[in-house]
């Protein structure tokens, strides 16, 4: 089944119009080398191999900015496959749609050297068409992200049919599921109002929040983010609508890797699961666990009267 990514061409766009005029994707990061043959299936593999060419490259860049920069550069070059629809934002308030046509290019000379060649559709999708989950997805900050959870909307943007909402087994209630990939967007977008913003920043590289979404080997945070004093990362999971032992499992997860892969010797790895409502397994299995916090959010509705009934 093909999967949907959002790839920005260049920050803010600024490679687009080279991008749909070469009908290629592509990106840089300031690896200097053909990676034809050099591509594992196994993406870990590859970040192993290239964490450490691209911070004697950058010096002054973190492990998680590394891993973030491989494992984007990863998914562009061999985690999107033939057949995948790419969607571009062209810098305005239009997106572009392509498909994936061919496997990884090195072009030395030009701008986003690592490439993928695509089939890019003539029509474009307008910003104000889409829903505001599918907008915040497409225009936020990061060089690549899977959006096939959209595939419905997508599909019917671009006059395709439908498919299922999701096939994810360990989905206990889709509606659950669904409020809550918002709300992850909705967190990014206003954390500064939340609790957590008191002591945490969402990890950000040169100014430009990157820590939604953040790949690692058994799948991708919900948000990384860093202590404001930087002596603690915090690995944020929602609970989607998935069994209480799936996300109590898989925030452990990713904090081992975070503890392994990206924390510095002087550092500490904390977790918080979010969930609509209070769940007593979630509760016992995290009192063995003190470095995970369980909070609850609130959704609240307000009708606003615009106009007085008559008769």
């Amino acid at each position: 089944m093909k999967s949907y990514y959002r790839v920005m061409l260049g920050r803010r766009s600024i490679h687009a119009k080279g991008c749909f005029d070469g009908s290629f994707i592509g990106v840089d990061y300031d690896i200097r080398e053909d990676l034809s043959g050099k591509l594992p299936d196994d993406w870990r593999a590859f970040n192993h191999a290239f964490i450490p060419i691209y911070l004697a490259a950058q010096p002054g860049k973190s492990k998680i900015a590394a891993g973030l920069a491989c494992g984007a550069l990863w998914t562009v070059s061999k985690g999107i496959k033939v057949g995948d629809v790419v969607l571009s934002p062209s810098g305005s308030d239009n997106c572009r749609v392509g498909e994936v046509t061919g496997d990884y290019f090195y072009q030395p000379d030009g701008v986003l050297p690592h490439r993928r060649p695509v089939h890019w559709l003539s029509q474009s999708i307008n910003r104000a068409d889409m829903s505001e989950a599918l907008k915040t997805s497409i225009w936020v900050i990061g060089t690549v992200r899977n959006v096939t959870q959209y595939q419905n909307e997508i599909e019917r943007l671009i006059g395709g049919s439908e498919s299922p909402l999701t096939t994810d087994k360990t989905i206990e209630d889709p509606a659950s599921f669904a409020m809550e990939k918002h709300l992850e967007d909705f967190l990014v977008q206003n954390w500064a109002q939340t609790e957590l913003s008191k002591q945490y920043d969402i990890y950000e590289d040169e100014g430009e929040r990157v820590g939604q979404q953040y790949l690692t080997d058994t799948g991708a945070i919900d948000i990384l983010a860093v202590s404001k004093d930087k002596r603690s990362l915090l690995v944020i999971e929602l609970k989607k609508g998935r069994a209480s032992d799936v996300v109590v499992g898989q925030t452990l997860r990713y904090m081992g890797y975070v503890q392994d892969e990206l924390a510095e010797d002087n550092q500490t790895v904390k977790g918080v699961i979010i969930a609509l409502e209070d769940d007593q397994r979630i509760r016992r299995a995290l009192a063995m666990t003190p470095n995970i916090a369980f909070y609850r959010y609130q959704v609240s509705f307000k009708l606003v009267k615009t106009q007085s009934m008559t008769g």
